[in-house]
């Protein structure tokens, strides 16, 4: 079979999104309606704090392979994203803000100490991925990028309308992303479209962004039956720890 059109195979991929990103987890409705207490807020921000600081950690591993210059300069730009400079910080810095807002004790969240197995075993199975798989299967699983800027707004409406810890400072992360993430969507979504050049590809880059779904979804279930069902895991955070 022909592989598809660039324009059937972008639909495709969107399609993906639109049927399987965690926007449309009952935990996301349930955080951005009002409805978590503050323990399930503190919960989501430490087990989020395990993905968040292992994409610069997966960024890097994808770059040791990249012989190309001009994909690794355009690469690069996502490691300083979120690890910032010495003064500044990045993305983990500004998640850490929010760690902060919500009472938690930064240094606590930033050892991820409180994560649940789950979320680890989700996360680096993420990390194993880019490393290892095909540097087009890696590209494709990063776009689930062309989904988030929409969670990043509905997340700041929903906190900042239902939650006294929201403000600039605490939601600095997801604002900051409505800007860094459509440049990376472009080059990601651009890479994918002109790399994918054969349907076996084709195939290829979607189940990689179906897995990157899976990743992000797998996390959410892992926190509603830890903290929602009230079935926290041995080793993993307990209300009244790591607080400020």
């Amino acid at each position: 079979m022909t592989a598809q059109s660039r324009a059937d195979f972008e639909a495709r991929l969107r399609g993906i999104g639109a049927a399987r990103y965690h926007d449309k987890h009952p935990f996301h409705a349930r955080l951005h309606g009002g409805d978590c207490t503050p323990d399930e807020v503190r919960a989501w921000v430490i087990n989020r704090w395990i993905y968040q600081s292992r994409i610069p950690m997966k960024d890097a591993a994808f770059m040791s392979r990249v012989t190309d210059p001009d994909l690794r300069r355009a690469w690069r730009k996502r490691i300083e994203d979120h690890d910032g400079d010495v003064t500044e910080g990045g993305g983990i810095r500004r998640w850490l803000a929010l760690a902060r807002a919500v009472g938690l004790d930064p240094d606590y969240v930033a050892s991820g100490r409180g994560a649940m197995p789950a979320t680890r075993f989700a996360v680096e199975a993420y990390v194993r991925f880019v490393r290892d798989m095909p540097l087009l299967d890696a590209v494709a699983a990063s776009l689930t990028e062309l989904f988030a800027p929409a969670i990043h707004a509905q997340r700041i409406e929903g906190l900042l309308a239902h939650y006294d810890f929201a403000d600039e400072t605490a939601l600095s992360y997801f604002r900051k992303r409505l800007t860094e993430a459509p440049e990376d969507v472009a080059f990601g979504l651009d890479y994918v479209l002109t790399h994918a050049d054969t349907l076996e590809k084709q195939d290829a880059a979607a189940a990689a962004l179906e897995f990157k779904t899976d990743v992000l979804w797998a996390q959410l279930d892992a926190l509603w039956h830890g903290y929602v069902a009230g079935n926290i895991p041995p080793g993993a955070w307990q209300p009244g720890q790591g607080l400020l």
